[in-house]
């Protein structure tokens, strides 16, 4: 099995026609499409400030252009050793020969503002009380005003016996290990859909980054299993650490109706603690203190998540509560502002927020940190307050997806009326397929 081909145009679709027609006639795509307008024009501040932007994924780079804008005299250093930047709302395409790995990488250098210092190591520790950012060498990093941008470390440690080189090979597969880990899901996914056999899902009981990749991978998975004819000899069971698929329950419940329909198991609190690649033999543990072994002829392994060491180990970690275990940084939900350390904000997957780690919640979040701290360094209080807006672009197979959009308390928030978010359509994989990346490179560079 190779790559599919890009779906069929529109034009051999009347109803296709007439969505995109409307799109070309739409203004703004939608919030999670990162609507291609500009903000709004405001007087640059004037100020001598030192802005220092731990990490240069999404979060980091849109803040920081978006600061280069918003201030005029302030010297902004982006600290983050990666020289690539990857679009990481590509990997499940990547991972199901949908996309060539080379469409998730980009340059960082072409991503940062003009002016910007950049010191290429990465953040190993932080010391607010000082005002200081330590990197991998050792070198203290003064600041005035600091933005945490660090996404988030994938604990593939949790797991005994998991060895990430062991992807693509001896059917392990895991979206979420970068490009190459996406690129080498392809190949272990291509090899079990033309044989056939058991399939393991899983999925673990701490916070992800875009929680809603283990279920289109496992949509995408029986899709592939159904296009290679070994369906029928296939058995393709999801197992969740949890007592859900999904945090959302209307969302839950519709895709665990569409899996029942499917054919698609699922296990409940069954947690992934170990594996044996040569034996094809992965190991689960339930509350009750069991531990139960499943053979396996592919399993996607997504890793516990957690915040990175130099946050996790710092004082600007969650002391107590719900995010203290993973270490996660301490914001408030509304401002993304640090709770003890006012001249600190948070962008993206670290922050120990209800919800917000993807893409989508950079879109919307991002213009807000860079609006409420340029009002912390004029002395003013932040004024803008973020809903936790969150976006799934769910796939259900090939050439058709969901666009499930909510907000912190997990309330539906749709942004196009054509697009019911609960019934999949052509439209929502359009965008999808085609129209988010761009969208998201947009955002990157500040210019929405």
């Amino acid at each position: 099995m190779r790559p599919s081909a890009p779906p069929p145009p529109a034009a051999a679709d009347p109803s296709r026609r007439r969505l995109l027609r409307g799109l070309a006639a739409t203004p703004a795509l939608l919030p999670a499409a990162g609507a291609l307008h500009a903000p709004p024009v405001r007087a640059a501040v004037k100020t001598s400030a030192h802005i220092v932007i731990a990490g240069s994924g999404l979060g980091g780079v849109a803040v920081a252009n978006r600061l280069a804008k918003l201030t005029d005299g302030a010297r902004i250093t982006i600290v983050d050793a990666k020289e690539e930047h990857n679009y990481q709302p590509g990997y499940t395409l990547v991972a199901t020969g949908i996309w060539p790995v080379n469409k998730v990488r980009d340059r960082n250098a072409d991503l940062q503002p003009a002016g910007v210092e950049w010191i290429k190591e990465m953040a190993a520790g932080f010391d607010p009380a000082a005002k200081t950012v330590i990197t991998t060498s050792g070198r203290r990093v003064p600041y005035d005003f600091l933005v945490v941008a660090t996404g988030l470390h994938l604990d593939y440690a949790q797991i005994e016996g998991m060895d990430t080189a062991a992807i693509g090979r001896e059917g392990v597969a895991s979206v979420y290990n970068g490009p190459q880990g996406a690129q080498a899901t392809w190949a272990a996914m291509q090899a079990f859909a033309e044989r056939g056999g058991q399939a393991l899902m899983t999925l673990p009981a701490t916070p992800l980054k875009c929680a809603g990749a283990p279920l289109k991978m496992t949509f995408l998975l029986r899709d592939r299993l159904h296009q290679a004819g070994t369906l029928d000899k296939s058995q393709v069971q999801f197992m969740s650490a949890l007592g859900s698929v999904f945090g959302v329950k209307v969302i839950n419940d519709n895709v665990l109706e569409r899996w029942k329909a499917l054919g698609i198991g699922v296990e409940y609190t069954h947690k992934l603690v170990a594996i044996d690649i040569g034996a094809h033999r992965a190991t689960f543990a339930t509350p009750e203190g069991e531990r139960v072994e499943r053979p396996y002829d592919f399993i996607h392994v997504v890793p516990p998540m957690r915040a990175p060491d130099a946050v996790r180990q710092s004082d600007l970690a969650w002391k107590e509560g719900p995010f203290a275990a993973g270490g996660w940084l301490e914001v408030d939900k509304a401002t993304l502002q640090h709770r003890r350390y006012p001249e600190v904000f948070g962008i993206g997957d670290i922050n120990g927020t209800p919800r917000g780690k993807t893409a989508a919640t950079v879109k919307k979040s991002a213009p807000l940190v860079a609006h409420n701290l340029v009002e912390v360094i004029a002395g003013r209080q932040p004024d803008q307050q973020f809903d936790g807006y969150t976006s799934c672009p769910m796939i259900t197979r090939e050439g058709s997806a969901m666009l499930i959009e909510f907000d912190y308390e997990g309330r539906l928030t749709p942004s196009l009326p054509m697009i019911d978010p609960l019934q999949d359509s052509y439209m929502a994989w359009l965008m999808k397929y085609r129209m988010l990346k761009p969208a998201y490179l947009a955002v990157a560079k500040g210019r929405v």
